[in-house]
Formats: structure tokens, sequence, C-alpha cells
């Protein structure tokens, strides 16, 4: 499985285009345990059983945090110090972290920027950094590949990590941005999620709800680490500011 992992987008991951029409307010599993075609059950369910060790999961919630960072210290301690070359590494990845994991043409299309509290003005987390270029056999380089100079969300999806998606967040997101007025194309609520969804990146999953899934992944052996809780889960409508289209 880790070595599928550090493709760009595992092949069995890879989701059709437009693959969701409507995103219900709950996503709802088969009462006989198949696969559930409303998220990426089937990826999520083999993250989930994954049976190396160690494995951790990052509950990350700010978009400003240090996530990035300390998800690629943890992975250099593990596989350098440690010498666990097929440690997992997950991100649970929810409040505005979660804007982090969509395409810029979501963000251009709904000023998702407007949402991260003027911290953001695109989303350069999906964009390789200097060290992208260096030599990745010399570990020890401090400007290199493992450095904090290559902190973005491709470099980590090309080690291993796993960014998992909350279908709970992108639901909020959807009604905080039709409250404001920002759905050019005047979707419902179900279809503007689904849009959001249909837009993460490539080689995200998808989940029902990360703080659901953190149980099931803690039940199945990953320990729990957390960047933080910097940010709230959405920006309160009283402080969002965003240009009707």
């Amino acid at each position: 499985m880790m070595a599928r992992l550090r493709q760009p987008c595992p092949p069995c991951w890879r989701r059709k285009r437009n693959r969701w029409k409507n995103s219900p307010f709950a996503l709802a599993g088969h009462r006989d345990g198949g696969t559930s075609d409303q998220w990426d059950h089937a990826a999520l369910s083999e993250v989930i059983s994954y049976r190396g060790a160690p494995k951790q999961v990052w509950d990350n919630t700010g978009i400003a945090s240090q996530w990035l960072n300390v998800m690629r210290n943890s992975l250099n301690t593990q596989v350098w110090s440690f010498r666990h070359p097929d440690f997992l590494v997950v991100s649970a990845t929810h409040g505005t972290a979660l804007l982090a994991l969509l395409k810029p043409a979501i963000w251009e299309k709904y000023q998702l920027a407007r949402l991260t509290g003027g911290k953001f003005q695109t989303n350069t987390l999906i964009a390789d950094q200097s060290g992208a270029g260096a030599d990745p056999k010399d570990y020890e380089n401090p400007q290199g590949a493992y450095s904090a100079h290559d902190n973005s969300i491709p470099a980590l999806q090309r080690r291993g990590v796993v960014f998992l998606a909350c279908h709970n967040a992108i639901w909020e997101f959807a009604e905080t941005l039709i409250t404001a007025e920002v759905n050019p194309d005047k979707f419902s609520h179900e279809a503007l999620a689904a849009e959001l969804s249909n837009g993460l990146v490539a080689g995200v999953v998808l989940t029902p709800g990360i703080v659901g899934t953190l149980a099931e992944l803690q039940g199945s052996g990953f320990s729990y680490a957390t960047s933080g809780r910097q940010h709230s889960r959405r920006t309160p409508l009283r402080t969002l500011s965003v240009r009707k289209r």
C-alpha cells in the first residue's frame, strides 16, 4: 500500500470528474456494510485497515497553523531517526484547513480567500516550494526536499501522507457561501456541497465526517496528534465580507 500512496494519486483512488451531483446533509452507508457511493468509501476503508505500524493521524483544523510542518517533522523523525520506512501519516482535515484541499478554480469562483481571515490570497499550500527540486537522496539538506523549504500538500503526498477531507465542513462552507450570496450558479445547498466535493485536489479522500472518522482510525490503531485549533470550523457570517457576483 505504501508504494501506491507515494504515487501522485493512487490509481484506485481516482474519482470520476464531477462524480457527485448532489451531496446530502448526512452521508449514509449501506446497512449490509457494502460500499457507499456518497464518499470515497473504498479509499477510506483501505486507509483505516492499513496494517503497517506505526501509524499516526493528525487532527488539523487551521489553514494558517503549522500543520504541514509538524506532519513533515513527524514523518522525518519516524523514517530517518527510528527507521520506520512504512510509517503512515494521515491528515484528518477540517475547519479552515479543509480549504487548502480545494482546487484553485474553486478558490477563485467562490472567493475562498475571504474565508481564511486574510491569511491567504490564493491556495499556496498546493504549490511546490523551493525545496522540491533538491536531491531527494540528501535528507540532511536543510533547504532540501525534507525541510521546511518544501512544506506543501503535493510534497507530503509524494511521501505517502494521506489527506482526508470532511463532508461536514464542506456542508457548512456551502451554507456560509449561500448565506453570503456567493453562489453564482444559484445551486441548492446539496448541489453546492457536491461542487465543492468535486473540487478536491487529486489524491484527497472524502470522508462522511472527520470527527467520526477519527474514532474509526483510532480504533484501528492510529495514534492521535493535533496541530492545534487556531481557527474555528468556519468564519462567522458577521465577520465575513465577500464580493457578490
